[in-house]
């Protein structure tokens, strides 16, 4: 299937939209571009699960910080499936056809991770990239612009204090340069994402020191630097093996499908925007591709 319009298609209004041979190609393209960033900056490319524990998930906080975005998943059971079926009218199985909810789908790639990691002790500079499926419960769902389910590439840092923050100084520059040879004009705004419970200290740190920056075109955030200090080095009980206490860690973090939508938007079609991102990469803005 080709799609005519790129922030239309098959399940667009459920969030669940498809993408064509144009948005697939350009969609390879912009992560092989984002993975070869991580990797030639040391990062070891893994592959997650697309579904985490919802109790490792819970140990951090992620369902009191963020509830309003929370998706879970349960396989049906089989005894009390026979005596409420499938509801074809609501389009739904019944909450008792369902056995507990025991797996969490997460909003950012970044949290498995940090599970993945948990226990260990690990080098200052330590460099991670993926790509996973995320998933987030909006309040509506617009295209390419805002789904259910999408991509999300991350180039996650793990280690010492320093080692976080220059990540993130780093890649800033690097999306900034990259956006200008795309002739993609974004601006660079504070969030806030709660991590921190909200009437801790280090919620109100939060608050006087931003640990989030967006990327955003036009009303659109399509990349982002995170810093969450030693949080999930604490909750993860990640050391370090230089002195054993708790790991600092950031993340980098591109929303493949976002990329799409800005892109399309700013030059027109996906071949416009194809032959932006491969001129990016010619002038050496793009850095390196694998």
């Amino acid at each position: 299937m080709t799609l005519t319009t790129p922030e239309k298609g098959v399940g667009s209004a459920t969030g669940l939209p498809s993408l064509g041979p144009e948005g697939t190609r350009l969609l390879r393209l912009l992560d092989d571009t984002f993975e070869g960033w991580g990797v030639a900056a040391g990062a070891r490319p893994m592959t997650m699960p697309p579904l985490l524990p919802a109790a490792d998930l819970a140990k951090l906080d992620y369902y009191d910080n963020f509830p309003h975005q929370a998706v879970v998943a349960a396989p049906l059971d089989l005894e009390r499936r026979a005596t409420t079926p499938f509801d074809t009218t609501a389009g739904r199985f019944p909450s008792d056809a369902l056995e507990p909810a025991a797996l969490g789908l997460p909003s950012a790639s970044c949290y498995a991770v940090y599970l993945t990691h948990q226990g260990t002790r690990v080098a200052d500079d330590t460099l991670v990239t993926i790509c996973s499926w995320c998933f987030r419960k909006e309040t509506h769902y617009e295209g390419m612009r805002r789904q259910l389910g999408f991509r999300m590439r991350e180039i996650v840092a793990i280690g010492g204090r320093e080692h976080a923050e220059n990540h993130l100084a780093e890649f800033t520059t690097r999306i900034q340069s990259f956006a200008k040879a795309l002739d993609l004009p974004l601006r660079r705004e504070a969030a806030c994402d709660p991590f921190f419970d909200k009437g801790s200290s280090k919620a109100v740190l939060q608050r006087l020191t931003p640990v989030k920056y967006e990327f955003l075109y036009e009303d659109l955030a399509i990349a982002s630097v995170n810093t969450h200090r030693n949080f999930f080095g604490e909750r993860c009980d990640i050391t370090l093996a230089s002195t054993g206490g708790p790991a600092f860690t950031s993340c980098v973090a591109f929303g493949l499908e976002r990329w799409l939508s800005a892109l399309t938007r700013r030059h027109g079609s996906w071949e416009a925007a194809e032959r932006a991102v491969l001129d990016a990469g010619a002038s050496g803005a793009a850095g390196p591709v694998i």
